[in-house]
């Protein structure tokens, strides 16, 4: 949900999707809020963070700035319940490729996915939902819901 402040008074604002689910076709995904991902002040890209109204499972879309490309799942990308939505950072590069939207399956010890060129298969370990790696570093997405995260340096989470 976003909400638009004019003095006190708030107006909110619900966007809603529709969701092929077998299990309940009345559910609905709504618009939940955005993560704005930043290096050094200025806005490299987001994750747009919606909701299902019914089971409450949280669905993720990545937009980095300047990537016009469809990207490689059509539709909104979902994940199973043994899985969280995280965001990967390599520590050693700088700008929109610097960052990656995935899933983390919980209890596992290593995570695979693909680079920002969506083509070298990427494999680090894991610890505590955590990527502890030389090259990558993650932040968990349900702690950092409608903030602003600045990639500049690690961040650490609770």
């Amino acid at each position: 949900m976003q909400g638009l402040n004019k003095g006190n008074l708030k107006t909110l604002f619900i966007m809603q999707s529709s969701t092929s689910s077998s299990s309940n076709d009345k559910d609905k995904v709504v618009y939940f809020g955005v993560i704005n991902i930043n290096e050094n002040g200025k806005n490299i890209g987001a994750v747009d963070v919606w909701r299902s109204v019914i089971t409450k499972k949280i669905l993720c879309e990545e937009k980095r700035l300047g990537i016009l490309e469809i990207s490689e799942e059509i539709g909104m990308p979902t994940i199973n319940d043994k899985e969280v939505w995280a965001v990967a950072v390599n520590r050693h590069r700088k700008g929109k490729d610097r960052w990656k939207l995935i899933k983390i399956k919980e209890g596992e010890n290593q995570v695979n996915f693909l680079d920002t060129d969506d083509e070298t298969k990427i494999s680090a370990n894991v610890e505590n939902l955590r990527i502890t790696d030389p090259d990558w570093w993650s932040f968990l997405v349900s702690k950092s819901i409608n903030k602003s995260i600045e990639i500049s340096k690690e961040i650490l989470q609770k």
